[in-house]
Order: C-alpha cells, then sequence, then structure tokens
C-alpha cells in the first residue's frame, strides 16, 4: 500500500488489486492499529471516541477496497508473487503494477486530431539539444561505408508486409543472433552465466522471448517459446491470426499482417537474485531495449521488415503465456516480416504520424 496527495485529497493505494481511495487522515491511524490480526472489537475498545457504528463502516469500506485483509478471506491473486519484490518495493512495484494494461485509443483518427489539437497548442519539443554560447568544435564526418553503417541507415519501423511467408532460415537467425545463448561462463564457488550478443547486468538475463508465428515457412501458426540455451521452439498454443496480433498489440492492425510477433518478457527473480534494491528495475527495462534494438539491426540485415511497440494487452498477452505478470511479465513487443513488394509507407498520418 502507499498513500499519497493528489489535488489536496489523500489517497490510500493498493497498488497489486489498484484500488484506490481518498480519505481523512486518520486513516492512517485506523490501518497502523491493524498491523497483526486484531478484532473489530478490540478496535472498538481502543478508539472508545469514536461510535462503534461508524468504526465498523470504516472498517467494511476498507476491507471492500482490499485495504484491510480479513483473516477468513483468500488474499488476492499475486500477493505471493509480489511478496518476493519485498526489497524492491513499493517502488518498483508500483511503478510496475500501475502502468500495465493501459487503455490505449482504437480509433486512430480521433487519435490524430487529439495530437493535432496538442500541437497546437503546445509545440512539440525538439528532440534535440544545444548548448550555443559555448564553444564549438567541428567533428569529423560519419563514415557510412561498412556494412554496419548501412544496417544502422537501412532500419526503420515497418508497418507494411508483403504476403509472402518469412524463411524459417531467418526466424532462426534472428532468434540466435538475438536471444541465444552464445557461450558460458562457469564462475568459481557461484554458478554459471550465459553470454549472449546484448549486455545483462552482472550476467542476470532476465529477458525471455516468445513467438507468435503467422506467417513463417515451415512452422505451424501458434506460440512458441524459444529455448535460448537449445536454440529451439517449444510449442505453447497451436493456432495463430491476424486478428490475435491486433488484439495482443492494443488494436495496432496495421502490425496484423507481420510474419511474426516476438513478445519478450521479464523473469524478475533472476535480477532480484543479484540486486535486491528497487533502482535494478530499470535495468530490466533497459535490457529489454537492448534486446529490441539488436533484434531490428539484426532483421534489417536478413532482409526482413522490423518494428517494435509499447502499446500491448498485458493481462491478455500473460494469460496466453501462462505467466503471472509479476513473479514473469509482458515488458516488449516486437515483430517482422517480408518487406512488401512496392516499399513501406514511412509515413501514415492517420494512423501514428511520422515512422522512425
Amino acid at each position: 500500500m502507499i498513500v499519497y496527495w493528489r489535488e489536496r485529497h489523500l489517497v490510500f493505494e493498493n497498488f497489486l488489486t489498484r484500488c484506490q481511495i481518498t480519505a481523512q487522515p486518520l486513516t492512517t491511524s485506523l490501518l497502523d492499529f491493524f498491523d497483526q490480526w486484531k478484532s473489530v472489537a478490540d478496535l472498538y475498545a481502543a478508539m472508545p471516541q469514536y461510535a462503534p457504528s461508524s468504526l465498523g463502516r470504516a472498517v467494511t469500506q476498507l476491507v471492500r477496497h482490499s485495504l484491510l485483509q480479513r483473516a477468513d478471506q483468500p488474499l488476492p491473486a499475486g500477493h505471493a508473487a509480489l511478496a518476493a519484490w519485498s526489497k524492491w518495493n513499493p517502488s518498483a512495484g508500483f511503478f510496475h503494477l500501475s502502468t500495465r494494461n493501459l487503455r490505449f485509443a482504437d480509433d486512430d483518427e480521433e487519435e490524430f486530431r487529439s495530437l493535432v489539437c496538442l500541437a497546437r497548442s503546445k509545440p512539440i519539443p525538439l528532440p534535440i539539444k544545444r548548448y550555443r554560447n559555448a564553444k564549438q568544435i567541428p567533428l569529423p564526418n560519419p563514415s557510412f561505408d561498412s556494412e554496419f553503417a548501412r544496417v544502422l541507415l537501412r532500419r526503420r519501423t515497418w508497418r507494411e508486409f508483403s504476403a509472402q511467408a518469412v524463411p524459417l532460415e531467418s526466424l532462426g537467425n534472428l532468434l540466435g543472433l538475438t536471444f541465444g545463448v552464445r557461450h558460458w561462463i562457469k564462475l568459481p564457488k557461484i554458478g554459471s552465466v550465459a553470454v549472449k550478443t546484448s549486455p545483462s547486468g552482472g550476467s542476470m538475463h532476465p529477458i525471455e522471448a516468445y513467438v507468435l508465428a503467422r506467417n513463417v515457412e515451415g512452422l505451424a501458426a501458434g506460440f512458441y517459446h524459444y529455448s535460448a540455451a537449445d536454440h529451439r521452439l517449444e510449442l505453447l498454443k497451436s493456432g495463430a491470426t491476424p486478428r490475435d496480433i491486433t488484439r495482443l498489440l492494443a488494436h495496432q492492425w496495421w502490425y496484423s499482417s507481420a510474419g511474426f510477433v516476438v513478445l519478450l518478457t521479464a523473469v524478475f527473480a533472476r535480477t532480484r537474485w543479484k540486486y535486491d534494491y528497487a533502482r535494478a528495475y530499470r535495468a530490466v527495462l533497459i535490457e529489454a531495449g537492448h534486446l529490441c534494438q539488436t533484434f531490428c539491426l539484426t532483421a534489417t540485415s536478413l532482409g526482413l521488415a522490423p518494428f517494435c511497440t509499447m502499446a500491448f494487452a498485458d493481462s491478455k498477452i500473460e494469460k496466453i503465456l501462462g505467466i503471472d505478470g509479476i513473479s514473469e511479465a509482458a515488458l516488449y513487443v516486437a515483430g517482422a516480416g517480408m518487406p512488401p513488394e512496392k516499399g513501406s509507407k514511412l509515413v501514415n498520418i492517420l494512423n501514428m504520424g511520422v515512422v522512425d
């Protein structure tokens, strides 16, 4: 539970259940009284200055909004999993749970009109910063002659794909180079840690990759887990359709024709094992970003059309994958298809604005 002020109101929130109420500061005394199992009769005796009926109503409301727990009722779903975050809470747990399952707009034109109104009232911020009064030292122009530089320059977020199936070999190369374990290092008296192509804090590698395969040569449509140590796919659920992609990716229908989608999750216990402070939650998020950029660059080098998005339906993805959203949770989504034969529409104003 956390307590904070918002617009002159004192808010009490259970960030696991996402229940919150506004109440008087006296509520903190009432909650503090129940620091261990006690009866309502004990409360009446401890606070004789208040009418029992008033105290009873307050307790009922606090129980109803999951701010107090009754001994004869089950704990809320996720309670045990969140208890493992004890050294990260409340900072990381509150942020993690309060930013899940955001409702995204499903009307593209209305969203664009809102963006236009915003730009009229408040100019779009520049993506650069300058110190005009500082001494200026010109640098040599960057070289674009290497293959790596050409891959960087070709990388784009694609939102249109051809009907051609993605070769299974391309998918295998992409998964192996992005998520696969390249080798193991044995640490004396500690254990073995994996080495991959992207960095990971303490080599804990909390990120897992699941594949929604829709149009891949020789691979049945379905949901798979990528086994990073064995370089193989493990079938979790047969069948996957364009509608599944749209539903899981917050109505972003332009990704529905992608050949496959990769759902990135985090197994937080791996990072918590070594780092028992909340700042480590940042590292998990950043590592998802490392892997996604590796994914996009590798896909580009393989001739695929990649994309990545943070707009997705957390709980729907986690339900399909059979994970609880706390011990393991969806963090990021990437995907790819074959490029369209006539090139990509890199600007689609009605759908999402200018593409990066």
